[in-house]
């Protein structure tokens, strides 16, 4: 079997962050999503991956290199206009040739792995597997109707009225079937080739696709209150640890549920998790909160900070008001001024300076 990971989109929703960086490299709980894509499916025994790119092709080549970090053989596809997922397929035909394959949005986060997706579709005689979870508000997404027996009947993108609220998740499975159904299938409305329709066509084909309803947490990266709960999950799973260069001094209280990584420096604050400090990051005269993550090389000074990712290299002091529920980018400088605002909420990209 092979991995397929669709790592081409813009990243709209996730501006500013997103003009100067790809989406799927912006890091959950210090760890690239796109990178704990390639670990899911790496666990699951799959070593060799492509990987479709577009626009931030070379930044997602300088990132990821050949794979061999992660025990992994990497191929990049090139999709040179965002086409649509079926379309991603059919231009990966010769890396995947006839083998059956995993498909793997490059944005999603999903509790617990897919190690038992694949050995449940290479031990059955299915043509495809999908993985559906239940939703809040299915007419954001592709959405399944299921038969009596559990089998998939329909799927329908985005429909107004859904027929129930169970949403592909953008985890898939094909054998070589698959490329009959994305030759034969047309633009949809939208100017795109629907992995939807795709599906659709093998299942009024004969094919057996079956359905896989995942019980734990899932979330699409998409938007910063997406990515921020998404390092909230992922913080509570990770174990904690203290790397043996990192320093903590005797003024500092860090509880038992923070990461820190090599070269951080704890300087008369008060750090709890679950929380995660990168290398190299120095945290002095502060209070660091849960569910925060702060990348590597960063400098926090006289702050207080909850729930926040900070990316790297850059610095936040002398906020005297707690910031939360915020994303700050790479290289930025946030600093207090004479206003003294009761709270501080953003999204604040690259090389940015703000006074607050």
């Amino acid at each position: 079997m092979k991995g397929l990971i669709l790592s081409g989109g813009k990243g709209t929703r996730l501006y500013p962050l997103t003009y100067t960086r790809a989406k799927q490299l912006i890091p959950v709980a210090n760890k690239p999503v796109l990178v704990r894509v390639i670990e899911a499916i790496r666990d699951a025994g799959v070593r060799e991956i492509g990987i479709v790119v577009g626009y931030t092709a070379p930044e997602i080549r300088e990132a990821l290199g050949d794979g061999s970090r992660w025990e992994v053989s990497l191929t990049y596809i090139h999709q040179a206009s965002p086409d649509g997922l079926a379309h991603a397929v059919r231009i990966s035909r010769a890396f995947l040739a006839d083998d059956p394959f995993v498909m793997f949005l490059g944005d999603n986060v999903i509790e617990d792995g897919i190690s038992k997706l694949i050995s449940d579709f290479a031990e059955n005689k299915w043509n495809s597997q999908i993985v559906l979870k239940e939703v809040d508000n299915p007419s954001a997404y592709g959405v399944a109707q299921l038969r009596p027996d559990g089998r998939i009947e329909r799927l329908i993108e985005k429909p107004e009225f859904p027929p129930s609220n169970l949403a592909l998740v953008g985890i898939y499975m094909f054998d070589q079937h698959v490329f009959d159904a994305v030759d034969a299938i047309r633009p949809s409305a939208r100017g795109e080739y629907e992995i939807t329709d795709a599906i659709q066509w093998l299942i009024d084909h004969g094919h057996t696709v079956y359905p896989h309803i995942h019980r734990g947490w899932w979330i699409d990266t998409g938007k910063p209150t997406d990515m921020l709960e998404a390092n909230s999950l992922v913080l509570e799973e990770i174990a904690p640890c203290l790397d043996d260069s990192a320093a903590v001094d005797s003024r500092s209280t860090v509880d038992s549920r923070v990461t820190l990584q090599a070269g951080a420096r704890i300087v008369n604050s008060i750090l709890r998790g679950p929380t995660v400090i990168g290398q190299d990051t120095v945290i002095e005269n502060s209070y660091i909160g849960p569910f925060t993550s702060i990348y590597h090389s960063c400098q926090i000074r006289n702050c207080e900070i909850e729930r926040s990712i900070i990316l790297e290299n850059s610095r936040v002091t002398d906020i005297d008001r707690t910031l939360r529920d915020s994303l700050i980018g790479r290289n930025a400088t946030v600093k207090r001024s004479a206003e003294k605002p009761s709270g501080i909420k953003m999204n604040l990209g690259d090389h940015s300076t703000l006074w607050v």
